[in-house]
């Protein structure tokens, strides 16, 4: 059933409603940085049945001359052959038509790895039924999977209208500037590091639920804040997401392995690396449709309606959290029955390196992933215009689809190498190095000369591919392995700790985006994927060496 859903999903998204991915997303401050490329627009041309403007006795008359002009026999089998054969050979003759056939490529890998992958689950269920799932971590997983879907959608449906949101504002007369909009994005950024670390000690301290009810609440806040024509609230709306943004990549992880650890029937965390492999491949679904959801919303109510139908989703989501969940705080530290502090989390981190291993890949690898999202959409641009001519439009939509299928797929990859019992520290080393090398390879791509113009689209494709996929495996891993490295009593002060060299570094290549250049950009990210890669290689001889 699922991939029955899947493949209708994305063979719906490769059809006539590609279009409205012109505005989809990834999380907030993922999507913020893409939105500052381009102006949204929404593409009422999707459905040629919403704009042909032919009568229905016309077309009526038209379908019955095409009946009566269409072969019969072997004759129809030829013309269909034929007609076939000459779609497929013009699969790459425009930008929209190569990336919708990257897409449906895509789609169909993912789907036949799925259908293999439930086959080899259903065959080897009667031979596990001693070791079946604990009723514990099936509960858990429902309740946690239900509040992070919905408040992921939530993030999701804000970043594609962003830029517009805040562009369409009219300040003394005048429309905002993008030097206006820039300064509002990176009020988010700082917000995030200035925070992080004391939102991270107050979720400890006073309770995971507790900081995802606060997420659900302090965003809103920042959603309804873009409806209000004062810059001073713009502004604090901003701060207030950043802050938001803080609690929700910590406050609901730290939940699920607080309940995980304390239910007993997870010992070796082989469920807390299921459940977030399960949670991010549906995250890659629940992006696709909040693009759709954001493009609706801002046709009905304008470039506020995606904030406002975001509220709504954070509602809902708090409520659910609210009546499922319950209460779990930090334990006590081992020499310390007070609370935890920002100091002794720092401490912490100091003496273990294994922990400080892990938050250096965090920090780097996410790094890389905000400069890479600044970057492709003029690097694809660019590409695009170099292989098919000038005026060529390039399919923004459609190409964060793509990505979007490459991170299910890289998701699904991290659930089937988690099922064989491959070593989390083992597989992230090796997806770093790929990660690395597709980086650096797009790098030297984009600045390819023109006699290899015919190859610089291609090779530029496959390298961004490849990231994302990997992307898609590192989301799940990191969450695997902070919940084994990072101790529970200072579990969302550490996490939210390396928040602050990852927006650091973001905002210092944004800031130099026009000294840098796109390679310059893209160079950084590969430099800090490489170095991550590096942290996670001793992690893992570390551990070989303990073990």
């Amino acid at each position: 059933m699922f991939v029955a859903k899947l493949v209708s999903l994305f063979l719906l998204v490769a059809s006539g409603q590609v279009g409205a991915f012109a505005s989809t997303s990834s999380p907030l401050l993922r999507v913020e940085s893409w939105a500052l490329h381009r102006n949204y627009n929404s593409n009422k041309n999707n459905n040629p049945l919403l704009v042909s403007n032919t009568s229905p006795r016309r077309q009526s008359a038209s379908s019955v001359s095409l009946a009566l002009a269409f072969p019969r026999g072997g004759a129809a089998a030829a013309a269909a052959s034929e007609s076939v054969l000459s779609k497929l050979s013009k699969w790459n003759s425009t930008p929209s038509t190569l990336f919708n056939t990257s897409l449906i490529a895509l789609a169909l890998i993912t789907a036949v790895f799925k259908v293999a992958q439930r086959a080899e689950s259903s065959s080897s269920d009667d031979a596990t039924e001693a070791t079946a799932k604990p009723a514990s971590i099936v509960s858990l997983q429902r309740r946690f999977l239900a509040v992070f879907w919905l408040l992921r959608c939530a993030d999701w449906l804000q970043g594609p209208y962003f830029y517009e949101v805040y562009a369409s504002k009219v300040f003394n007369g005048a429309k905002a500037s993008m030097s206006l909009v820039s300064k509002l994005f990176l009020t988010g950024f700082a917000s995030t590091a200035l925070f992080g670390p004391l939102v991270g000690r107050a979720t400890d301290n006073y309770g995971r639920k507790k900081g995802t009810l606060a997420f659900s609440i302090i965003y809103a806040l920042g959603a309804i804040s873009t409806k209000s024509p004062l810059l001073k609230v713009l502004f604090l709306g901003r701060v207030l997401s950043g802050i938001g943004t803080s609690l929700l990549f910590s406050a609901p992880e730290s939940w699920l392995v607080g309940e995980a650890q304390k239910s007993g029937d997870d010992p070796n965390g082989k469920y807390l690396g299921e459940t977030f492999g399960l949670a991010y491949a549906g995250d890659s679904i629940v992006a696709i449709l909040a693009g759709q959801l954001a493009s609706i919303a801002a046709t009905k109510r304008g470039p506020t309606g995606p904030f406002e139908l975001s509220t709504g989703f954070l509602l809902v989501g708090g409520l659910i959290a609210s009546l499922l969940w319950k209460e779990n705080v930090a334990e006590s530290s081992a020499d310390s029955n007070a609370k935890p502090s920002i100091r002794e989390a720092v401490e912490v981190v100091k003496n273990d390196p294994k922990i400080m291993l892990v938050g250096a890949t965090q920090s780097l690898f996410e790094a890389a992933m905000y400069i890479f999202v600044l970057q492709w959409p003029p690097a694809i641009s660019k590409s695009v215009v170099k292989a098919f001519g000038e005026g060529s439009a390039t399919p923004y939509g459609t190409v964060f689809s793509c990505f979007m299928a490459c991170c299910l797929l890289g998701s699904t990859l991290f659930g089937q190498l988690a099922k064989m019992g491959v070593a989390t520290e083992v597989f992230t080393s090796v997806f770093l190095a790929v990660a690395t090398l597709a980086m650096t390879a797009a790098t030297f791509t984009v600045s390819a000369t023109s006699s290899a113009i015919s190859m610089s689209l291609a090779g530029l494709m496959a390298s961004f591919f490849a990231f994302e996929a990997t992307v898609g495996m590192y989301f799940p891993s990191i969450g695997t392995l902070r919940s084994k490295y990072v101790p529970d009593s200072h579990r969302s002060v550490i996490m939210n700790l390396f928040g602050i060299p990852l927006n650091l570094l973001v905002v210092s290549v944004f800031l130099s985006t026009e000294m840098l250049g796109l390679k310059g950009a893209l160079a950084v990210s590969s430099g800090a994927l490489g170095v991550a890669s590096l942290c996670m290689f001793k992690l893992r001889s570390m551990v070989a060496t303990s073990s």
